[in-house]
């Protein structure tokens, strides 16, 4: 059933969208859909005297809204489920470089702190990882006030540092990422910009304690895509496409994602309008565009911020990543019991006063399934400069921290001896300076380490990696890695670099030696290498009722 019109302010965007008259992304067709199926379900209304009054504010900006921004406006702040409750009270914006999203957040924020937003003390705080970034939106609105002073000075008083409604209260700031100094506050609204930042949700959080204390809370995220991979703005993306899908709820989430559908789509220009719906009314920005175009034609890696903030597609450095962001993701699948099979296993670490990694590896009905446990050492030097979330994955179970001046070599040797209790393991993996160190212990828990590779340890050279590295990309870009829901394996292996080896051959490095660690990458390589591309799928050996664990 079709949904009847839409007030203007909704229904020219839904029609942009679906006239053709420019490109459209799939997540904005699915929107038109989402929010048409809510206005025919629900019984959602929208406060046109209230939306008036705020789109009357556009008359003091140097610029004008354009569809897609009014759409955005007027579902985020004017409609209602019911009466003074509403309905997408928050919003998250993801549009190219260069779309206006700082000029629609700079709109929005005056808008509530105006007199025709009757909350008293309705303050926002606009929050991002850079003070520069942080005061983009809050300058514009600064610049607004000086110049119509005349009109506006009996409404605000404005500083550098605070804007404040005279007769509501109301107060706008910006606030960067030093998260110890912001609890406290009473928001009744809170912006994050440039989302992509975040490597975790520490800051966010503290900036949001405040929301519910004043009456219609809000959040307004705008961003583009950024490098920082399996953060909060991944999960977020991942949680908006199954809004969009109908997958899941929206809790209130107004979703407006635009980003090519395709990589490839980069290659013809009137796909661009996919990532950037203002870009049709920019005639030098999109000038500007082509000229970067052909800079990122020539050297994807020093121009890569061409397709990841202009595009929003994620992208790594083509030369060196270990494989797509995409193929990463595509490793959380469902592990199921593999109890009694057999296995390799690799483990790896650079110092054991650092990071140690120990795994297994399985061959089950075509696909590759790793199961591994890491050590950090709480001594660890470089422990101050990753930013990775390392306790939260501690309580996922995924890695245990060791308060001692090193992780022992029997932890990982003992951790093996009870993983052999289950599974068959055939043969362990490590390069020569690891088993150098953990030979001993090793031997304590039943390896045979009489001579170096004897039976059940098989020494990994640069030469093992090269043999099997065409196999592991063939894996990947096939799905047939699986380590489930690890965000732990996914940012080791985003870390890990190809490294050029004679002979169009490559083995594996560290994209960064100190903060982005790739020993759980290393040891599922060491047990690939050991073994794991002659393992016999056990699919094919005996056929199962086999349930789920998570690891």
């Amino acid at each position: 059933m079709k949904c009847k019109k839409l007030i203007p302010e909704i229904q020219d965007y839904i029609d942009i969208v679906r006239g053709g008259t420019i490109e459209v992304c799939k997540e904005q067709l699915q929107l038109m859909d989402y929010v048409e199926k809510c206005f025919r379900e629900e019984n959602l209304f929208v406060d046109e005297s209230q939306l008036h009054k705020y789109l009357s504010m556009i008359k003091y900006f140097p610029f004008k809204l354009y569809e897609w921004e009014v759409f955005c406006f007027t579902l985020h702040n004017c409609t209602y489920s019911k009466l003074g409750i509403l309905r997408w009270p928050d919003l998250f914006i993801l549009v190219g470089r260069g779309a206006g999203k700082n000029g629609y957040l700079s709109f929005e924020d005056f808008c509530l702190i105006s007199d025709y937003n009757p909350i008293k003390n309705y303050n926002i705080d606009i929050c991002a990882n850079s003070e520069e970034q942080a005061k983009t939106s809050f300058d514009d609105i600064w610049n607004v006030l000086e110049a119509n002073k005349q009109r506006l000075k009996s409404h605000f008083d404005w500083t550098k540092e605070l804007i404040t409604n005279l007769r509501t209260g109301s107060e706008l700031k910006f606030r960067t990422s030093n998260a110890k100094t912001k609890d406290g506050g009473r928001p009744g609204k809170v912006d994050f910009d440039e989302y992509h930042q975040y490597e975790n949700y520490k800051t966010i959080n503290v900036f949001k304690t405040g929301l519910g204390k004043k009456k219609n809370p809000r959040t307004t995220i705008t961003t583009t895509n950024g490098e920082v991979r399996d953060g909060p703005l991944d999960k977020l993306i991942t949680r908006a496409q199954n809004i969009l899908k109908g997958a899941v709820g929206d809790n209130g989430l107004l979703v407006f994602i635009c980003k090519l559908d395709d990589e490839k789509e980069v290659d013809n220009p009137k796909m661009w309008d996919k990532a950037n719906p203002s870009l049709h009314y920019f005639p030098e920005l999109f000038a500007t565009m082509q000229r970067e175009y052909v800079d990122y034609k020539e050297d994807p890696v020093s121009n890569s911020s061409f397709i990841i903030k202009r595009m929003n597609i994620p992208k790594g450095d083509v030369d060196v990543e270990v494989t797509s962001w995409d193929n990463i993701l595509a490793t959380n699948q469902e592990i199921p019991n593999l109890e009694g099979m057999t296995c390799t296993a690799g483990i790896d670490f650079a110092m054991t006063t650092d990071f140690v990694c120990a795994g297994l590896l399985f061959l089950f009905k075509g696909k590759y399934y790793w199961l591994s446990h890491t050590w950090v050492c709480s001594k660890c030097n470089d422990l101050k400069r990753i930013k990775a979330p390392l306790r939260e994955w501690e309580k996922a179970g995924l890695l245990t921290f060791v308060d001692d001046v090193e992780v022992t070599p029997s932890i990982p040797a003992e951790w093996l001896a009870e993983q052999a209790q289950k599974y068959n393991i055939t043969t362990l993996g490590m390069d020569k300076f690891r088993y150098g160190t953990l030979k001993r212990a090793l031997k304590e828990v039943g390896f045979d380490v009489e001579k170096e590779g004897a039976n059940n340890i098989k020494i990994i050279r640069p030469s093992d990696e090269m043999f099997i590295a065409p196999t592991v990309n063939s894996l990947f870009v096939n799905h047939n890695i699986v380590w489930g829901d690890s965000p732990l394996m996914r940012w080791y292996t985003n870390n890990t670099s190809k490294k050029p080896e004679p002979h169009d051959n490559i083995s594996y490095g560290k994209i960064e030696p100190k903060s982005r660690k790739t020993d759980g990458f290393k040891a599922f390589i060491a047990s690939m290498a050991a073994g794991g591309t002659d393992l016999v799928d056990s699919g094919d050996v005996v056929e199962l009722n086999l349930g789920c664990y998570s690891y």
